[in-house]
């Protein structure tokens, strides 16, 4: 398939096609149709999208940004998941380390142009590691933020001329909480912490019981998204 040329009519027909579908149809279709050439990308704030994937492509290719800014519990997330579930591990790294960056640009860079920032350390090291891939699986969901509300389950994505896949996009809180207790996945201790949305360390503060998740994401700046899904 040339993905270029074809990977939009593609992603719009199965976007139709797939709507009413479950996750794990979505993923199945996805691996049918894409083979070696899907992967997967993961915060590890838990493991319910490895869960998924795992058991329906085995073996699957599982990218995970290490962005030098992790809390610890993010990193131990991490290890057990590629320890515990059937998965390959893929960990990328910026270009620079962070002392490098702080050499090259200055000190806490991420307080200072946090855009700049992500997309040293996420945009541009994600944009990397998918180029040996036509597709990959997110675990994107319309109820987390106002920007993903139109989520498909299936997508293109002109700027990485990709199709992007997000089998849980209709997915509630609910359904991902009940998920979780009923398969025993692993999930990041933050979570029980105050952090129901898990980022980078300096940029990611607790949460107040019954908050937006997602506030404590750059919170006090003018920013929700990192620059990854938009």
């Amino acid at each position: 398939m040339n993905v270029t040329l074809d990977g939009q009519d593609l992603a719009e027909r199965a976007s139709a096609e797939l709507e009413d579908a479950s996750a794990q149809e979505i993923i199945q279709w996805a691996g049918e149709t894409f083979g070696s050439r899907l992967c997967m990308t993961s915060s590890m704030a838990d493991a319910l999208m490895i869960d998924l994937a795992s058991k329906v492509v085995p073996g699957i290719d599982v990218i995970f940004l290490d962005t030098g800014y992790h809390f610890a519990e993010t990193i131990g997330t991490r290890d057990a998941a590629e320890a515990i579930y059937p998965i390959n591990l893929v960990n990328v790294e910026p270009q620079r380390s962070v002392a490098e960056q702080d050499r090259d640009l200055g000190p806490r860079l991420h307080g200072r142009n946090p855009n700049i920032c992500c997309y040293l350390r996420k945009v541009e090291p994600l944009q990397r590691a998918l180029e040996p891939y036509d597709a990959w699986l997110t675990g994107l969901r319309r109820d987390e933020a106002a920007t993903r509300r139109t989520t498909k389950v299936v997508q293109w994505d002109r700027r990485k001329k990709m199709v992007k896949v997000n089998p849980i996009a209709k997915w509630t809180q609910q359904d991902v909480d009940t998920y979780i207790e009923e398969h025993g996945v692993l999930v990041n201790p933050l979570q029980y912490d105050g952090f129901p949305s898990i980022g980078c360390a300096p940029c990611t503060q607790r949460v107040a019981d019954g908050g937006d998740p997602r506030s404590g994401r750059w919170a006090g700046l003018n920013k929700t998204e990192c620059g990854i899904h938009l």
